[in-house]
């Protein structure tokens, strides 16, 4: 019997860092089979194709490139993805690396094909939009999950089981920054993380408002984005600072700093962390996660190479790396390959258990088994982390607006509207 398929729909930035990789040492552990990428431009595959590291790290691994690298690798092809989804056999997997703007389209053209799902964040915009992915998704018994990979980091699970237990008392007041480094506006983020489709808030601060429900369980109640506008070197404009507040359910306030503006020659790949309040019985308590820096400094020669490289630099050894194991190759490690291989597992397991099922029977285990997902809360899906997509759509209100307050009401159907 052949091994499952994966499509991935995007050749930019976090396919190279993390969803290739993370599909290439699945493929090697012969737990999926055939890897395709579909993208807009066959420039984006070949750069994939003749990245080194990933050469490296996965000697004589490749993929099918959708267009093929033969051809002109500057004409663009926006729907050759759906064709390539068209000829995938049913119930393989589809995985999301488009623009933000762009999630909702091809979501649902890969659910209408029958393919599971794992899609980078956020899930979509707005929330009527992740409510049609929601009942799309379930009709069909397919698995949705977003690739919050956060989730997966140790120091989120072990605070969400603290959490939960009681020990760091009810949260109060927090703040959390993200900032990616400034080499970002260099890159394909200027053709389309621009003013009238995101902003840094939505790209990257969505992260921490998920977190803190995660940790927490609490729901997010109103939102305010104030955004600055700054010009890309294309000369577009868009919402490259940001600065967040959230109130949540329990009166509770988290602010949420977010950019395409920390310095290239800072150390590390970027600046983020986490910091709770929280109180207790006539005691107060704290969670702070120092996210960026883990216990790491390195001095070298000359910079290692690539976008944002430094000689003195400070490494996450936990969200991707590859270490030396014995060969052949490298081995992907952290959270952000366990995210992944997470999800794609979980839509996997929708086949497994249902073999030798009638198609009555497979559906309504597949649906079980969705249903179970959505209840575990690890993994995103549409229907636990809605309160993601509602955070998304009060928040391009609000930043639209000057950063007025936006109330989230969740129904259903969940809806914003202004204070």
């Amino acid at each position: 019997m052949s091994l499952p398929q994966v499509t991935i729909v995007g050749g930019g930035m976090i396919t190279h860092d993390q969803i290739l990789p993370t599909l290439y040492q699945l493929q090697r552990q012969g737990v999926i089979g055939e890897i395709a990428i579909s993208a807009l431009k066959g420039r984006f595959l070949k750069e994939l194709a003749d990245a080194p590291m990933l050469k490296r790290a996965f000697p004589g691994q490749s993929f099918r490139a959708y267009p093929d690298l033969g051809g002109d690798l500057d004409k663009a092809y926006p729907d050759l993805f759906r064709e390539v989804l068209a000829k995938m056999p049913p119930r393989n997997v589809v995985v999301v690396a488009v623009p933000d703007q762009l999630h909702f389209n091809t979501i649902l053209a890969a659910l209408k094909a029958n393919q599971h799902v794992c899609t980078v964040k956020p899930l979509v915009l707005t929330a009527k939009e992740g409510e049609i992915i929601e009942e799309e998704a379930y009709k069909r018994g397919l698995v949705v999950g977003i690739e919050y990979h956060k989730r997966f980091d140790d120091r989120s699970l072990l605070a969400r089981r603290r959490y939960r237990e009681g020990m760091f008392g009810e949260f109060r007041l927090g703040t959390a920054a993200l900032l990616e480094k400034w080499y970002y506006r260099h890159s394909n983020f200027q053709n389309w993380c621009t003013a009238e489709n995101s902003d840094a808030f939505a790209y990257v601060g969505c992260h921490y408002v998920d977190l803190v429900h995660y940790i927490t369980g609490l729901l997010p109640k109103s939102v305010s984005v104030y955004g600055i506008l700054d010009k890309y070197p294309n000369g577009r404009e868009g919402y490259l600072w940001t600065d967040a507040r959230i109130i949540w359910n329990n009166g509770a306030v988290l602010n949420v700093q977010n950019a395409l503006g920390f310095p290239d020659d800072a150390p590390g790949t970027n600046i983020q962390g986490l910091t709770m309040y929280c109180a207790g019985k006539e005691k107060g308590a704290w969670l702070h996660h120092d996210d960026q820096y883990r216990g790491i400094e390195y001095c070298f020669t000359e910079k290692s190479g690539g976008a944002g490289t430094t000689v003195y630099t400070e490494p996450s050894t936990d969200y991707f790396q590859y270490v030396d194991v014995g060969g052949p190759g490298l081995l992907p490690v952290g959270y952000g390959f366990r995210s992944v291989e997470y999800i794609v597992k979980a839509c996997l397991r929708a086949g497994t258990e249902t073999k030798g099922l009638t198609e009555i029977e497979a559906l309504a285990k597949r649906q079980a088994i969705v249903k179970e997902y959505d209840q575990a809360g690890i993994m995103a899906t549409p229907a636990n982390s809605r309160f993601n997509e509602l955070v998304m759509e009060a928040g391009r209100l609000s930043i639209l607006n000057g950063g007025r307050e936006v109330v989230i009401e969740y129904g259903p159907p969940g809806k914003v509207s202004f204070r």
